[in-house]
């Protein structure tokens, strides 16, 4: 744990008691949360709060809601929960300039802003590319020690591209880069030595790989 950006974070729940956030399950059952691994992940049902407690993670370290790196400000619609401004991020490290937040919803809009952001490097050329094609160029880019938050990165990705990912990812946690990662990907969920923290109406709990369901429901799916 001493290696990692982020150790953790605490949650203030008397200052959302209006809030919609206090109504999931997963997310109410958080006073603190640690991270353990340079790799977490972050598994459960739609709706079950693993992408609004990344999202809150992301803004409550300054990065901006729809994506990107700190640099990037733009908004397009305004749906950011308000759960960042109650939570307290346990930080050790610096989070270096080489840090990103990518989230799936918003890539067009990360895509076209990152020809300002950018000013004429490999990013700024995203919409000449294929959805899947500019995804991995944003996810391969970043290379140095940082933090890295992603929200269904598979999204777009082929099963080999997936693969690419894994190892990337693989590389630059063992170089020291830390990653929190929302995900349904049996193939990201296989990497070496992760964490993984399943969400649900229980609470938020730790989760072997073979125990999600993304590995359960591929390895009994047989097409008729």
């Amino acid at each position: 744990m001493d290696d990692l950006i982020v150790s953790g974070l605490r949650i203030d729940w008397n200052m959302l008691t209006d809030s919609y956030v206090s109504r999931i399950p997963s997310l109410r059952s958080i006073d603190e949360l640690e991270f353990h691994k340079n790799v977490t992940f972050l598994v459960g049902e739609n709706g079950s709060g693993k992408s609004t407690l990344l999202e809150g993670i992301a803004v409550a370290c300054g990065f901006n809601a729809e994506g990107g790196t700190r640099n990037y400000r733009f908004s397009t619609y305004d749906d950011t929960s308000d759960l960042a401004k109650a939570m307290t991020i346990y930080r050790q490290y610096a989070i270096g300039p080489s840090s990103f937040f990518l989230r799936a919803e918003s890539y067009f809009t990360l895509a076209t802003q990152a020809r300002e952001y950018d000013h004429g490097g490999g990013l700024a050329r995203l919409h000449e590319m294929s959805h899947g094609e500019g995804f991995l160029e944003i996810l391969l880019s970043h290379t140095g020690k940082g933090l890295y938050l992603m929200d269904e990165p598979e999204s777009a990705l082929s099963t080999q591209r997936q693969l690419t990912l894994l190892e990337h990812m693989y590389r630059m946690a063992n170089d020291g880069s830390q990653f929190i990662v929302a995900t349904h990907s049996p193939i990201l969920l296989g990497l070496p030595d992760a964490e993984i923290l399943s969400f649900d109406e229980n609470g938020v709990h730790p989760c072997d790989y073979e125990d999600t369901d993304s590995y359960q429901i591929t390895r009994v799916y047989q097409p008729s």
